[in-house]
């Protein structure tokens, strides 16, 4: 799939899935033939969990749900006119941050009592107002996609807000946001000092207006000033001034948009400097239900699973129609050497024995939370794999160059950095280092991502598994259900 094509998918934002919100299934053969140990157990003493040796992965694993677009449709229920059942809901540590700050701010939000992956939220029809005259003070954790939109939400409604998170939060950057806010007439300020949380809103409504924001850092910020912005009186027009990073992630933010009623009109180039225009006649109205696609950035561990054991892998929940940009990381495993077969909801993933996996050279920039899985399966590849245009990876979760480099050098390779790029030379032989101990630095994807050096038959220690409770708790527990030692 071209990631070009993410926003002519946005009316198939809803991908059907099974009636569980994530499971795995094996065939007869691999089920019969395959040597499994018994489910992963962390050791509670040094609270780390060891993978054990992989030989193959095989079988067919139902994704949980997008983590962006979870947030995205809760916060768009909200916004709407009439209620909205979301299903196939992501259970994770962002989502019940954002699920959370709803329920305080007395927007009723309806568990199923029978599946914890749906809800059904009553739409204010319109903005969020703070539920008194007190201020709303909102903890957001290190939930980017719930920090980001509410911040510019709750500039469009009226109260007194404050929002805060982990230490780490208060280091990730949010002051581009501020500064479109700002143009557009909002009263909120963030650290002046950092640029970074936390947020101070006292908010009495906007007009709408014209912003001009920066689109070097994140993507998140335009998608936050284009999902509050058809809760402003007036009409709005953002325009990036410089150039705008992981545009698909944008693509999705505006076909969801049209999933709820608002037509977003684009002007000019999404990879130049585009600028976005919202009438004051366009209104959020409920769909009545949605279903959340699973999630493409969690499908990249098990892509690069198969690539580089040659086992095969279907990964159900996205697929040829699916609106996330980080599907693309299917291209980049075919271009290192597996064989990808395309449906319309999966994608299934291979490699022929006789072919080994080649370094590439690729432009990550739509891609950057799946590039971190790229980081690892360069391990396996003959020649070196350079990761380019992910400047983006330092302002993340933890310090994500800095990470990668780290953990792929204890691991064997040689790895160069530079600002927004890197250079990953493979272990001599492709013989990675064993009984390595991964430090995780309370990052999920770092995490899933270098478990996958597993399947180099070796012992990988990972410290705080438990950090993947940010996306993907039941992640090693997938992985080991398809895996063979």
């Amino acid at each position: 799939m071209k990631l070009s094509s993410a926003l002519s998918f946005f009316c198939l934002l809803v991908a059907p899935l099974s009636s569980s919100a994530f499971g795995v299934h094996r065939s007869t053969e691999s089920r019969s033939s395959a040597l499994h140990m018994a489910a992963p157990v962390v050791d509670e003493a040094t609270n780390t969990l060891t993978v054990n040796p992989i030989k193959s992965l095989d079988g067919t694993v139902t994704l949980p749900g997008s983590k962006s677009l979870s947030n995205r449709c809760l916060l768009l229920a909200a916004l709407s006119d009439g209620n909205t059942k979301v299903e196939n809901l992501l259970e994770s540590d962002d989502i019940r941050y954002m699920l959370e700050a709803l329920d305080q701010m007395k927007v009723p939000v309806e568990r199923d009592p029978n599946d914890k992956t749906t809800v059904t939220v009553t739409g204010q029809n319109g903005p969020i107002n703070a539920p008194s005259e007190e201020v709303c003070e909102l903890f957001l954790g290190n939930a980017g996609t719930a920090m980001r939109p509410l911040a510019a939400a709750l500039c469009m409604g009226e109260g007194k807000f404050v929002l805060d998170g982990v230490p780490r939060m208060r280091e990730r950057p949010i002051a581009d946001l501020i500064d479109g806010l700002k143009q557009l007439g909002a009263d909120v300020s963030c650290v002046e000092e950092t640029g970074c949380p936390p947020v101070t809103i006292n908010s009495n409504k906007l007009n709408g207006g014209k912003a001009s924001i920066s689109g070097k850092m994140s993507s998140q910020f335009l998608s936050s000033l284009l999902m509050a912005s058809p809760t402003a009186t007036g009409d709005v027009t953002i325009s990036i001034k410089d150039e705008l990073i992981s545009a698909p992630y944008v693509s999705l933010t505006i076909g969801l948009m049209k999933k709820f009623g608002v037509n977003v009109e684009i002007i000019g180039d999404m990879d130049g400097t585009p600028s976005f225009h919202i009438p004051a006649s366009e209104k959020y109205v409920s769909p009545e239900s949605i279903l959340v696609e699973g999630d493409a950035s969690s499908a990249s561990y098990f892509i690069a699973g198969a690539a580089i054991t040659g086992g095969t892998v279907t990964v159900r929940g996205c697929g040829s129609e699916s609106v996330q940009g980080d599907v693309a990381f299917a291209d980049v495993m075919e271009q290192m050497g597996a064989t990808v077969t395309w449906a319309p909801e999966s994608i299934t993933v291979t490699r022929d024995p006789s072919v080994k996996l080649q370094g590439v050279d690729v432009d990550c920039g739509k891609i950057p939370d799946a590039a971190m899985t790229l980081a690892v399966a360069a391990l396996f590849a003959e020649g070196p794999t350079t990761i380019r245009n992910v400047y983006s990876w330092r302002l993340k979760e933890t310090e994500r160059m800095k990470a990668i480099v780290a953990e792929c050098t204890k691991l064997g390779a040689t790895v160069e950095e530079f600002r927004d790029y890197c250079v990953i030379h493979p272990p001599t032989d492709n013989i990675v280092n064993d009984n390595v101990t991964i430090e995780t630095y309370d990052d999920h994807r770092m995490a899933m991502t270098f478990s996958l050096a597993a399947c180099a038959g070796v012992n990988v220690i990972i410290h705080d598994p438990g950090c993947t409770a940010k996306t993907f708790p039941t992640y090693f527990e997938m992985l080991e259900s398809i895996a063979t030692h």
